[in-house]
């Protein structure tokens, strides 16, 4: 992983299930990720729910996305 990359993490089960419950979404509103992205981490396939950590100035934000 690059420095300047984003942190990627492949979430569990229990994880995807409070994350969909807390924002009242199913798994097809999430947006998509191609599993062929050069950022993503090895081991992961579709259907997987990854949480990217991006540092802008002093604060992370976090994103979610599904890897199709």
């Amino acid at each position: 992983m690059h420095i300047l990359q984003p942190k990627h993490t492949k979430l569990k089960p229990d994880e995807v299930k409070k994350l969909l419950e807390k924002y009242r979404i199913t798994l097809s509103q999430i947006p998509k990720i191609k599993a062929t992205d050069p950022g993503i981490p090895e081991g992961i396939v579709g259907g997987d729910i990854l949480k990217i950590e991006r540092k802008e100035e002093d604060k992370i934000n976090v994103h979610y996305r599904v890897v199709v």
